[in-house]
């Protein structure tokens, strides 16, 4: 089950008319009250939640779904007119898993939605990855620094990751979007490059070895 939260009527039911058409099961709402209570009824596999509501905005509905126990884990993509880098730096930062901003094609939705819900890779690897003081506890999807907790979102974590298990390579924008991702769009390069700056952020001085190679994409050095 997808939920989406819109205010707009005709997007709303656009939304759920497209991810219905595509497989999925989808039910819409307008307000973050009718959501909350759906949830209480049927924890969904995916939330669609717009910033841009009457109320409570998108990114208050999202901080209280990322401070709950019960819905901290089901993964969100934020869905807004709202284009500016600091909304999606923010969402993102917050624990939004994608940034889609209208308007969109159908299929790249949908293709995003996929890639969201899809389970990660085949499990199995080292448990444990060492980058000069950086630790990477794979099987906690934890990260630390000089032995303190770095709190990244599920996707600054996958990118971290990436970037280290190809320690020395430059990876491409693409690449990157494949793989931590699961979708390949030339458009939406920028998602890869608000993930990198956030990333940076939270590593502190660490985040200088996360090197861009301009014009091709990213790597982390020596």
């Amino acid at each position: 089950m997808i939920y989406c939260l819109e205010d707009e009527r005709n997007i709303r039911e656009l939304i759920v008319y497209t991810l219905e058409s595509s497989g999925f099961h989808a039910a819409g709402f307008s307000n973050g009250t009718d959501l909350f209570n759906a949830i209480a009824g049927e924890k969904p596999e995916l939330i669609l939640l717009d910033i841009m509501l009457p109320k409570e905005n998108g990114l208050s509905i999202l901080k209280k779904l990322k401070s709950s126990m019960v819905t901290k884990d089901i993964p969100v993509i934020m869905v807004t007119a709202k284009g500016s880098e600091f909304d999606k730096v923010t969402g993102l930062d917050m624990g939004a898993d994608d940034y889609i901003a209208k308007p969109f094609g159908m299929m790249e939705f949908i293709a995003r939605v996929r890639a969201v819900l899809r389970r990660g890779g085949p499990k199995g690897g080292p448990s444990e990855l060492i980058y000069k003081n950086l630790r990477i506890r794979s099987e906690r999807h934890q990260v630390f620094a000089d032995d303190e907790e770095i709190v990244l979102t599920l996707k600054e974590y996958e990118l971290l990751k990436y970037l280290i298990e190809n320690q020395d390579i430059v990876l491409t924008r693409n690449q990157i979007l494949g793989r931590v991702w699961g979708y390949d769009f030339d458009g939406e390069t920028r998602t890869v490059d608000v993930h990198i700056r956030t990333l940076r952020q939270k590593l502190g001085e660490y985040g200088k070895y996360i090197e861009t190679v301009r014009g091709v994409g990213y790597r982390i050095g020596g």
